[in-house]
């Protein structure tokens, strides 16, 4: 499969990043009493992670075409090993576990193995139960299941910016468990990267339009309704929480389309590219912490000054976002690529880093 301009450079992004040539702990900063270590290393392109009821962490490599467990079964805070859970898969990307299933969103479907807490790898072969578009602009899809059992999928744009032949395409469907009964959730979201469920609320990042210059349009977080329209091509957000604004520059529709668009409910410098989210459930951070958004900002490619490459925290209620987690980018040189974080069940962070190919675990000390 040949690579569009633009994955090819997303791919390339950090070429400086090879495995073991990614930033070192102590070049990571975070607010005071917080530490990052080194949780596993030597991937090729760590994406997403989910971690499994027994506090065992599952990884995609999309480069690899693998899913890797990552087990700390004796609680020192580093993976016992690099184990390869399922390999020969198409770009594997997001991951979840339901029903006694492990999803994996392939970049042309939806599969699933047999799973329990404490398999070491998979069984038989992948089950396909949903056909995506595969490849395009945006390759990546996620999957999430919410607190009604059904299975949210997450699709991105071919383009740019351009109207879609294919409805599954800038857009989140919702599926049966089992991947029947499809239906569009959300629309107008370009690529919806990070899915997440908070309370019966699911929120999304997005990843906005190129081309108008280092500040528009901003980059937004998102909370997501049935049959909600979220601008994309014809609008974006410019003000958190404030009515879209026209895309004059494509120039197709008109203004009063947006007045249908919901805006973005919070806001980070254009071409950072946020990427996974978490909400903070666990209890070893301070209080300010909990029921915060983590969200990982993957850095731009075609920014003249550099924007991205850190973990920044999002208040759902306020939408105000401040920096966690920053390091990986010093004056324009790159050391990182922050991808997705999830919660450990000791209540640490982990954060998989696809530009020095490891997974990163932060964790608070008193």
């Amino acid at each position: 499969m040949k690579m569009s301009l633009l994955a090819t450079t997303l791919a390339l992004g950090c070429a400086a990043c090879a495995p073991g040539a990614g930033a070192q702990a102590q070049d990571l900063r975070l607010p005071a009493g917080f530490q990052a270590t080194t949780y596993a290393e030597g991937f090729k392109r760590p994406r997403f992670m989910v971690v499994a009821s027994n506090g065992d962490v599952l990884l995609s490599d999309t480069a690899a075409g693998t899913v890797y467990l990552l087990p700390d079964r004796n609680g020192d805070g580093r993976a016992d090993r690099k184990q390869v859970y399922a390999r020969g898969l198409n770009e594997p990307h997001g991951l979840a576990i339901h029903g006694g299933f492990l999803y994996v969103a392939n970049t042309d479907g939806v599969v699933r193995f047999p799973y329990k807490a404490g398999d070491t790898q998979a069984t038989g072969a992948p089950q396909k139960i949903v056909s995506l578009p595969g490849g395009g602009g945006h390759s990546t899809r996620t999957v999430e299941f919410g607190p009604d059992g059904k299975m949210y999928v997450s699709v991105g744009s071919t383009c740019n910016v351009c109207e879609e032949s294919d409805p599954k395409r800038a857009a989140v469907w919702v599926y049966d468990a089992d991947g029947k009964n499809g239906r569009p959730y959300a629309t107008g979201l370009r690529n919806a990267v990070g899915l997440e469920w908070s309370g019966n609320q699911l929120y999304a990042t997005n990843n906005g339009r190129d081309q108008l210059g280092d500040d528009l349009p901003p980059e937004g977080f998102y909370k997501l309704k049935a049959g909600g329209f979220y601008g994309w091509p014809y609008c974006y957000t410019t003000r958190a929480g404030q009515a879209q604004v026209w895309d004059k520059d494509f120039g197709r529709r008109n203004a009063a389309t947006c007045q249908k668009a919901t805006p973005a409910f919070a806001l980070t410098t254009a071409h950072s590219a946020p990427l996974g989210l978490a909400f903070y459930t666990g209890q070893s951070f301070p209080a300010r912490y909990r029921g915060l958004m983590f969200a990982a900002l993957h850095g731009s490619w075609n920014r003249s000054e550099k924007s991205g490459y850190k973990v920044v925290t999002v208040n759902p209620q306020t939408g105000e976002v401040r920096d966690f987690l920053t390091g990986f980018l010093k004056g324009q040189q790159v050391s990182g690529r922050p991808v997705d974080l999830v919660v450990t069940r000791d209540g640490a962070l982990l954060l998989s880093d696809d530009g020095a190919g490891k997974v990163w675990r932060i964790a608070y000390r008193k």
